[in-house]
């Protein structure tokens, strides 16, 4: 058992390095598009999820990948694996913007906002947006509501946590931005100081694997950090955030990814 437990956490190491180290040298890592007009989330309009990879060559893997996000966490099969290691989060507040990309509303921090370390390598946060419902399922069952704090090394890759909401008490951090949220366009629209430490995590516990982006050109070779904590966001945040999308319905979710044989592991201070 601990061969194997040893095995698998060198196997994640592995995959950690070597796709870092794949887009250090490689341009073709793309971010997240922000033209919203190329693509949406209704299957109906002929642009939806299933034919993101029909829309441009450099979005075909879309469509053609083997490690697409999201995926269903089925609890009873990921591996418990306490050398993963307790998440190194180092943020600091720095200048943002919120602008309403059409399929989401994000933050993006205009400088320095701080870091991640995953297996030694340092992810600077980028930006942070949500969708709704959750793009990642547990056992089959969507959340309200999944935020995402997207990060970048110095070699091309990234890194990206999710944590999920379901309705409860109000987000702290959303209700700093609840004017915003209900008022911006398509215009970047300053937010002065905002401390992504803000962004509680709510638990040492989080699920990992590796995945890509969920939009497109849906990028191989995101590490994944998935809080298992569920935290609660209040309707009204909710449906501010869904009235924000305006590419057709109010839902912003990719559906979900074959996991064609990748591993999902949690990580808790203590094996069970």
């Amino acid at each position: 058992m601990k061969k194997s437990y040893n095995l698998n956490l060198l196997f994640l190491a592995f995959l950690i390095v070597f796709f870092n180290s794949l887009f250090a040298i490689s341009i073709a890592f793309e971010s997240e598009t922000d033209n919203e007009v190329q693509y949406t989330y209704n299957e109906g309009t002929g642009k939806g999820p299933k034919k993101w990879g029909l829309i441009n060559k450099k979005w075909e893997a879309c469509n053609n990948g083997k490690m697409q996000s999201p995926v269903n966490i089925l609890k009873e099969k990921v591996e418990v694996l306490p050398g993963l290691g307790k998440l190194k989060r180092n943020y600091k507040p720095a200048p943002a913007t919120v602008k309403n990309r059409g399929h989401d509303i994000t933050v993006r921090w205009k400088e320095d906002a701080g870091k991640i370390m995953i297996n030694g390598t340092v992810f600077k946060l980028l930006q942070c947006h949500w969708h709704s419902p959750s793009e990642h399922t547990f056992n089959g069952s969507r959340y309200e509501l999944e935020l995402h704090m997207v990060h970048i090394s110095s070699g091309g890759g990234k890194a990206v946590i999710g944590i999920v909401y379901k309705y409860g008490r109000a987000d702290p951090f959303l209700s700093k931005l609840f004017h915003h949220i209900k008022s911006v366009g398509k215009e970047e629209r300053d937010l002065g100081m905002v401390n992504p430490g803000d962004i509680k995590f709510g638990s040492r516990k989080y699920y990992r694997y590796v995945g890509s982006l969920t939009v497109p050109p849906c990028t191989e070779g995101v590490i994944w950090t998935i809080g298992k904590k569920v935290r609660t966001a209040s309707r009204e945040q909710v449906k501010a955030l869904r009235d924000a999308v305006h590419d057709g319905f109010k839902a912003n979710a990719r559906p979900i990814q074959p996991l064609d044989g990748r591993a999902i592991y949690l990580y808790s201070p203590h094996k069970n």
